[in-house]
């Protein structure tokens, strides 16, 4: 099979890379109450708007970028998306952090809702379903997940010549898996670097098994923690555990996804599909559908309507790959910077570029248990990670990892006409030698030294802040308008979308969850 290196690339390839990026964010009331209220109608529908959409409560926005060559226009977009919201939540502010706070009981969470169609009922059915197998507590939490790609002129200008269409798409999945299998292998780091959410609420606690240590006001906290999202507390699932996911190929992966996307799991069995006639789940298998399955990062291709991510995937094959583990940032209004940016594409570049060995179940169990020592521990100057079956230090492997990533940031910053990413990796090469250099290191000095431990007012303070500057800073005539063109759009579309409907919704679910049948499984493009 055809091997991509960092010497086939030219400049050009570098300033090409594709990012997009989608942040979540909470809406709360002035009093940091989660807030109680709909969708606001002038963001447009959440079904089709582009920019705008909910995660897994209605309370929950996600911002989408489009997808961009050029990082400042990224986050320019992203900035611009915030402002426009900012201006249509009326008093409520969004949280700036990760893990969520003042959340009332589970029941009274409210989950998103898309409308009248089946394909709007099957989002809201899907998060009924998340919610009585986790908990609405743990769904509320949010992050930042960004999306990267070499550009398909990349692709065909070194392989298009001598590889047909169906060759392209084996050589991308080819590496898209290798990027994969190494970032699975090296994402602590990301956590270590990036992590922000150390401490959390009482509420999100409460009821819960947990050894976090109480500091004051209702917060809770591991001294040497970086990412409590990342971590058995966080955004995990004790049932998804007895799944090993192969990343060595498509099928593989498709392959071992497939019993839990297909086979009855029977606490779930015993819930029922539905409560008094109102649908309450998608299936009764361990996984509803693929986007159940939690990882650090996936492979994506963008779904058709109606279409399974799986079948996706394996109709045309990986276009880009979304990491999933960047905590927000409390100390950026947008949650994310242009110096974090820069090393996650040198990360990725990385991963995408280096030799990258067959994965297996005792590799992924590591990886996993990395994972959550790194969220737990990660500035624990005692903690050792395994790594090829052997006990290294953070500080070495961490060392070794950005030391491996320095080419990709000077040929990125050539092709740029920049240094940020050699920067970046310098001060991650901080924070690795001295761990108070981290976010997570500074967000506990802030909550305890500036805030009387109050994890609470320590988001308030910063949500306040960040709200009101972005509800006042100047946005153009032209982004007001175009987003009023794709609010009132989008209402359109979801009304076209719901008039056009033919099938009943139960026999809309059965269709929809069959699609991961054999075709999935059997038809190979790797």
């Amino acid at each position: 099979m055809s091997i991509l290196n960092l010497e086939q690339l030219v400049n050009e390839d570098l300033t090409n890379l594709n990012r997009g990026i989608e942040k979540e964010s909470l809406r709360v009331t002035p009093t940091g109450q989660l807030s109680q209220k709909r969708h606001p109608n002038p963001l447009g529908s959440a079904l089709t708007h582009p920019n705008i959409t909910t995660d897994f409560s209605e309370a929950q926005l996600e911002l989408i970028t489009d997808t961009h060559r050029d990082v400042d226009a990224c986050l320019h977009q992203l900035r611009e998306i915030h402002q426009v919201v900012s201006r249509n939540i009326s008093s409520e502010l969004l949280w700036c952090s990760s893990m969520p706070c003042m959340l009332p009981e589970d029941s009274r969470i409210p989950i998103a809702q898309f409308g009248e169609s089946n394909i709007a009922t099957a989002k809201t059915v899907y998060r009924r379903g998340l919610a009585l197998r986790y908990g609405s507590k743990m769904q509320t939490i949010s992050g930042i997940h960004y999306n990267f790609s070499i550009s398909n002129e990349t692709w065909s200008r070194i392989f298009g010549k001598s590889h047909d269409r169906n060759e392209l798409i084996a050589i991308r999945n080819q590496h898209y898996f290798s990027l994969i299998r190494n970032f699975r292998k090296n994402a602590w780091l990301l956590l270590y670097l990036f992590g922000a959410s150390p401490a959390v609420c009482d509420c999100f606690v409460k009821g819960r098994v947990h050894h976090l240590k109480k500091m004051n006001n209702g917060t809770n906290f591991l001294p040497y923690a970086t990412s409590l999202r990342m971590g058995p507390l966080g955004y995990q699932s004790d049932a998804q555990s007895s799944i090993s996911v192969s990343y060595n190929n498509l099928t593989s992966y498709a392959q071992s996804l497939y019993d839990a996307l297909t086979q009855p799991y029977p606490p779930y069995a015993a819930i029922g599909l539905t409560d008094e006639n109102k649908p309450i789940q998608l299936s009764n298998a361990l996984l509803q559908i693929e986007n159940e399955f939690y990882g650090t990062i996936r492979p994506k291709q963008p779904v058709q309507y109606g279409e399974r991510p799986l079948l996706a995937l394996n109709r045309r094959g990986v276009e880009y790959v979304e990491v999933r583990c960047i905590d927000l940032d409390p100390y950026q209004d947008i949650g994310i910077d242009k110096e974090t940016v820069a090393l996650i594409d040198t990360f990725l570049l990385f991963c995408l570029l280096s030799e990258s060995s067959n994965d297996s179940t005792e590799e992924n169990r590591s990886n996993s248990a990395n994972q959550y020592l790194i969220a737990e521990r990660g500035r624990d100057p005692s903690l050792k990670l395994t790594r090829d079956k052997d006990y290294v230090s953070v500080k070495s492997w961490g060392t070794d990892v950005i030391e491996a990533c320095q080419p990709f940031a000077l040929r990125l910053d050539e092709a740029n006409h920049t240094n940020i990413h050699t920067q970046s990796l310098a001060n991650a090469l901080k924070c690795i030698n001295n761990p108070e250099e981290t976010p997570s290191a500074r967000v506990l000095r802030d909550i305890e030294g500036k805030h009387n431990g109050s994890y609470f007012d320590f988001v308030m303070s910063l949500s306040s802040r960040y709200t009101e500057r972005l509800k006042h800073d100047k946005l153009s005539r032209e982004i007001l308008i175009k987003h009023n063109n794709n609010a009132a759009s989008s209402s359109i579309k979801q009304k076209n979308v719901e008039q056009d409907e033919q099938l009943d919704f139960e026999e809309f679910r059965k269709e929809y969850i069959s699609q991961e049948a054999s075709r999935i499984i059997l038809e190979e493009h790797n």
